[in-house]
């Protein structure tokens, strides 16, 4: 009842929410022992509500898939229940969907299970579980709903006075008057008590929707507060929407994601012409701080990642008016990034140039870019002279990194080649497949430290959540130095 209750409220309330700035959905690229997945969840606008789970396998020896919804951490994390059978594309044998229930909101997890000729084998999918969207009630559905209430309050009255005033009646005869008063105090009392369940019903329901709304409001980005002290070092604090916030996720707990405890990325707007990619130190009482590089002045739009001590990542979102920044030039792990504005009309452009005179090539399509489709997002890098480069090395595990910034900077995504699931709530998510029936696990996409060069391609599997202009930091590490490429690009 209360699980019904819950899915009725959310077509009654409305608002929206934006957590992970813009792109609720997930898309992961991994393997499941030994076949390769491309997996896609379509976020439900609402919680409880109806995920849609795409699977596209690389090759043609899986024969069904199998996908159960669970907890990421904590009591259910590793009691799934009984999973759903994926259905399996007649036009494509490679492609299959199904639909899970997402009850609650919070670090969820989808488990997949691939059966094939070369046996069974699992992977599994951190997603952040809330609500994006609570829809309003028509009108006209209301009006209904209000008519049909009235009808039933009324037939209700009317059948408790008919069987006060004349169940005892014989065929033909006329209630007495005593009995027709009896009535009309019957149907009177009847009409107060409805009118009370009515009105307790109304003051129940309100409670209900204030805290489906209060937990919607949980999930939206929280605020970053920042100070500058002593001229480049800059203070972060988190600011939730409200107390609920900043009382249950402490930043004492986040978890590293990266071997870093905070990604933070300033980009110089409107022009976002300039981006740095930084990793402020956790300080005493939760705040953290960065000592800042040399940067010019300006305002800047502030997205900092973190992910709580359940696996659940969060943006904090700011803004922030700097002067100019007599620092040193970024180390390490950080990096920095200053190029042109972004275009009034991008031209959709395929190559970027990096420090050292070579290029990046974005291996894209001609035709359009399409809003909410998954995609494969496919780099090369290449020296100078065109050859393909030979010193890239891992960035913080990764092959690559990239940022997808919209120009109104409603969208903010930092992604991977294992897609857009923080690392630290996939570390979460396999640590869980202990299943003997396994014959291989997914893979920890954080590659271990080579010996030797990676190869100079990657890719990104990643869908943009809307129409509109966009521009995609990527960003490789070679001989030892970040370097930062930037791609303009339209979507319809």
């Amino acid at each position: 009842m209360r699980r019904f209750l819950a899915i009725l409220l959310v077509i009654l309330t409305h608002g929206a929410v934006y957590a992970h700035v813009g792109s609720a959905d997930v898309f992961y690229e991994g393997d499941a022992g030994p076949y390769h997945l491309f997996v896609t969840v379509r976020m439900p606008q609402v919680i409880p509500g109806l995920a849609e789970i795409q699977i596209r396998s690389a090759s043609n020896d899986v024969q069904d898939i199998e996908v159960v919804p669970m907890r990421l951490s904590g009591p259910g994390s590793n009691l799934p229940p009984i999973p759903d059978i994926a259905e399996r594309s007649k036009t494509d044998p490679q492609f299959f969907v199904s639909n899970l229930w997402l009850m609650e909101f919070g670090a969820l997890q989808v488990r997949i299970q691939a059966n094939g000729t070369k046996g069974k084998a699992q992977l599994s999918v951190p997603v952040p579980s809330f609500a994006r969207q609570s829809l309003p009630m028509e009108k006209s559905m209301r009006g209904l709903l209000a008519f049909l209430l009235l009808l039933l309050t009324l037939g209700l009255v009317l059948i408790a006075g008919a069987i006060v005033r004349e169940s005892s009646v014989a065929p033909g005869e006329k209630p007495q008057p005593s009995r027709m008063r009896r009535a009309n105090v019957v149907m009177t009392v009847t009409l107060i008590v409805m009118a009370t369940i009515i009105y307790l019903g109304g003051r129940w329901w309100g409670v209900e929707a204030r805290t489906y709304q209060s937990n919607v409001n949980f999930y939206k980005p929280p605020t970053a507060e920042t100070t500058l002290q002593n001229g480049n070092l800059l203070v972060i604090t988190a600011a939730g929407q409200d107390k609920r916030w900043s009382s249950k996720i402490k930043m004492d707990d986040v978890i590293p994601d990266h071997g870093h405890l905070m990604h933070l990325f300033l980009i110089r707007v409107p022009e976002m012409n300039a981006m740095w990619h930084l990793h402020p130190g956790r300080t005493e009482g939760g705040s953290f701080s960065e000592k800042l590089p040399a940067m010019p002045a300006g305002q800047y739009q502030l997205f900092a990642d973190v992910v709580d001590k359940n696996g659940f990542p969060w943006t904090l979102v700011g803004k922030l008016e700097l002067p100019k920044i007599d620092g040193t030039a970024p180390a390490g792990d950080d990096s920095t990034w200053l190029g042109a504005q972004i275009a009034q009309s991008p031209a959709n452009a395929t190559v970027a140039q990096l420090p050292n005179g070579g290029h990046m090539i974005w291996e894209r399509s001609s035709g359009p870019v399409q809003s909410n489709t998954p995609m494969s997002f496919k780099f090369r890098v290449e020296d100078k002279d065109g050859s393909p480069a030979r010193d890239l090395e891992p960035y913080m595990g990764m092959a690559a990194h990239a940022e997808v910034v919209s120009s109104d900077l409603s969208v903010f995504a930092h992604i991977h080649p294992a897609g857009s699931v923080s690392m630290a709530a996939l570390d979460l998510a396999q640590a869980g497949l202990t299943s003997p029936s396994t014959t291989g696990t997914a893979m920890p996409m954080q590659m271990a430290a080579s010996s030797g060069p990676l190869a100079p391609e990657f890719s990104f599997p990643y869908g943009f959540p809307h129409a509109g202009d966009y521009r995609i930091f990527v960003q490789v590490r070679r001989a030892g130095e970040v370097q930062t490429a930037a791609f303009d690009v339209r979507v319809q």
